[in-house]
């Protein structure tokens, strides 16, 4: 028996609890495409607080801390300006708020290009910082030496090709890619590469759906689309866009929920109870 923190949410404070620990292993996920099929597909959202991690857990197989908390906790422009730090404490958080999932988190910008040695010591910050199982890195087949580097040095590995949010810069912008012959080919040899080199799942997103299909059928370790296609192995989202956060989301997000519109009807009544001295009632104050 083991122990994780998980949050008394009567106090809504964290308090170490006793759970089985039969949290889900990078190994499992990887065997969970055997001949080229996946039977059961792989669930993935992105989690970046304990509370959030509580509720999705039970559902998902992989918890990805994305770097995309840039723009979604922190207002950043892009994930660009994201740190170690930043990803080091979200991970954390969502480590103590999780029992079942893998906790994978993303090495930020600027903390794995220049060379293996640098992603293998950035690596080794984010898993030792957050106890997390496993980093994600974006870039084909020139990142596949830091993948092999990374792989053999007991670090995990979740690769990620097709539109990479980094090279936002680089891309010009967050459009589709692989609408060439030339990017649908280079995609598909990206993923070998990654795959080859040890990545025990690839994230392909935001290419043609007929891509996306190539690749999973073109690598042996499972593929998570988003934006991608309903054949990958497995999929994922921005937990914020799915719940209806935001007003603009991307074209391949399924809205799951309208929660700002809720949120915002709840603070709409609270602000007018507040204002019409009905708040706190009878319930909500502590008489003598």
């Amino acid at each position: 028996m083991s122990t994780t923190f998980q949050l008394e949410t009567s106090t809504s404070r964290a308090n170490p609890t006793p759970q089985p620990m039969r949290r889900l292993t990078v190994p499992a996920i990887r065997k969970r495409k055997a001949d080229g099929h996946t039977a059961e597909p792989i669930v993935m959202l992105t989690a970046y607080t304990a509370r959030q991690a509580q509720l999705l857990d039970p559902h998902c197989d992989v918890l990805l801390v994305g770097d995309s908390l840039g723009q979604v906790i922190y207002g950043l422009p892009s994930t660009v300006h994201v740190t170690l730090e930043m990803m080091a404490n979200h991970a954390a958080a969502v480590v103590r708020g999780s029992w079942h999932a893998v906790v994978v988190v993303d090495m930020p910008f600027g903390s794995y290009e220049a060379s293996p040695e640098r992603a293998f010591d950035s690596a080794a910050q984010l898993l030792k910082a957050s106890g997390a199982a496993a980093v994600k890195l974006e870039g084909g087949e020139a990142m596949a030496r830091t993948v092999e580097f990374l792989v053999q040095r007991g670090i995990p590995v979740m690769g990620h090709v097709g539109l990479t949010p980094q090279a936002v810069n680089v891309l010009g912008g967050y459009g589709a890619r692989g609408r060439t012959e030339a990017e649908a080919a280079k995609i598909v040899g990206d993923a070998r590469a990654l795959c080859a080199a040890g990545a025990f799942a690839i994230v392909i997103e935001g290419v043609m759906e007929p891509i996306a299909a190539a690749v999973t059928t073109a690598i042996s370790c499972p593929t998570i689309g988003i934006g991608g296609s309903a054949q990958c192995d497995g999929q994922v989202l921005v937990t914020d866009d799915m719940l209806g956060m935001f007003e603009r989301v991307p074209r391949f997000v399924k809205r799951y929920d309208d929660l700002a519109g809720r949120i915002s009807a709840a603070a709409e009544a609270y602000a007018g109870e507040v204002r019409a001295r009905t708040f706190p009632g009878p319930d909500q104050i502590y008489q003598p």
